[in-house]
């Protein structure tokens, strides 16, 4: 399968993060690799300097590499003193050098990737109980799960995965050997992050299984969403944003609802299909994302209306007009995907918010959410705050954040990166 060649955002602006100047590795270095641990005397040794449990391991938290050392290779990492301190997938040309997977004694080979895999699927279905709300879930969320790199969501039948690391794009076709087992599911998808030449030094085409229908239905409390394999953003569908979902539904009865980054419609359709609103708008720049929202309303013989524009010029064009909307979703592209774009995805942040604000009726609602890692909590309620119009109050009712089939690694607190706060404007 040979889809997209331009990475897109959430709200449809393409994305530039990748260094268009940066050379990616030989093909030769992205061949497959079984899971087994090679012989004790082929595995290159890395010393470690500044040991932490971080599951990153950065270039300057390490010794002299190992000459035998290969792109993607599973390295024993050791201290200073000889010590052993665990093992790691080696990458000389990123910054996060040596991805961690254990600080056990013994290497990780086939049974310790299945063991993994086998909890975090459990952990879905046994303990979230998953499959009775849903046909769409995130099954391994990299570090949350320990499985450094890899992201994998269940949409339907199909295993749709991301990858954001050399090492594991490497072993992709193991780890599906094992994915698509456990989860009971014979097609695929795999696609690289949108910063994995930037940031890993690689990149590859998407691709899929034989049997990989272009296109394939899932269901969410109710609610029905066509999933587009071959053009969808990251895996194809925002299921960390479910709980957030239904709970939005509970306050949409009777009320205008805009929901001004639509994505494919989720916010705009549960507030359609469960929460009974008067009336519903969607908006995004990206046109394809809204033909397939327009399908989806279609699918769910939900009456609503679509708006292929960019998000702040039509806020802009409302407040012009003087509409006013019960309920209002904020939930943009990631404004901020490095340090250096943190003052300018701050003031988009600020800027978007206060178009939002002026339009929500008095006895409204805001969920505003920010998918930008970079930007810490704290911050971004000031931020938002810093945003309420003159003139108006405000109150943060509480903040939530992705659902919890995407758990935060507690070596690893950067994979909560999802916000989302609920204001109530008097």
């Amino acid at each position: 399968m040979n889809s997209r060649q331009t990475s897109r955002s959430r709200a449809g602006r393409p994305d530039r993060s990748a260094s268009a100047g940066k050379s990616p590795l030989a093909p030769e270095h992205l061949a497959q690799r079984p899971l087994e641990v090679p012989p004790a005397g082929e595995i290159p040794e890395i010393p470690v300097r500044s040991p932490t449990r971080h599951p990153f391991l950065y270039r300057k938290r390490l010794g002299t590499f190992d000459r035998r050392g290969r792109h993607g290779d599973l390295v024993r990492l050791v201290l200073q003193d000889g010590e052993p301190f665990g093992y790691g997938l080696f990458n000389p040309r990123s910054e996060i050098t040596v991805r961690l997977l254990t600080t056990q004694p013994d290497p990780p080979g086939e049974s310790w990737w299945r063991e993994r895999i086998a909890d975090a699927v459990a952990f879905r279905r046994d303990v979230l109980k998953l499959d009775e709300q849903t046909n769409a879930y995130r099954l391994v969320h990299a570090e949350g799960d320990g499985l450094p790199g890899v992201v994998v969501d269940r949409l339907g039948d199909v295993l749709s995965v991301e990858v954001f690391s050399l090492a594991g794009f490497q072993r992709v076709d193991a780890l599906l050997k094992l994915l698509t087992a456990a989860a009971g599911v014979e097609d695929y998808v795999v696609r690289c992050g949108p910063q994995t030449l930037d940031q890993e030094g690689f990149s590859a085409e998407p691709f899929g299984s034989s049997g990989l229908r272009p296109t394939s239905i899932i269901e969410e409390q109710g609610v029905r969403f066509r999933i587009d394999h071959q053009a969808g953003h990251k895996t194809g569908f925002f299921c960390d944003q479910r709980d957030n979902r239904r709970r939005l539904s509970e306050l949409t009865a009777g009320r205008t609802v805009l929901d001004a980054c639509c994505y494919t419609g989720g916010f705009a359709l549960y507030a359609a299909v469960r929460g009974e609103a008067a009336e519903v708008t969607g908006v995004d720049l990206d046109e394809s994302a809204i033909e397939t929202a327009k399908g989806n309303a279609n699918l769910n013989q939900a009456k609503m209306r679509f708006v292929h524009a960019d998000a702040f010029a039509y806020l802009r064009d409302m407040l012009r007009n003087e509409r006013r909307y019960g309920v209002i979703v904020l939930d943009p592209p990631k404004f901020i995907r490095n340090r250096e774009e943190h003052e300018t995805g701050r003031q988009k942040y600020f800027d978007l918010n206060r178009l939002a604000m002026q339009l929500v009726e008095p006895g409204g609602w805001l969920l505003t959410c920010t998918c930008s890692g970079l930007l810490p909590v704290r911050e971004f309620q000031q931020t938002v705050a810093a945003a309420v119009p003159p003139g108006r109050t405000a109150r943060i009712v509480d903040r939530t954040g992705a659902a919890a089939d995407h758990p935060i690694a507690a070596n690893c607190l950067e994979t909560e990166y999802l916000q989302a706060l609920w204001v109530r404007l008097d």
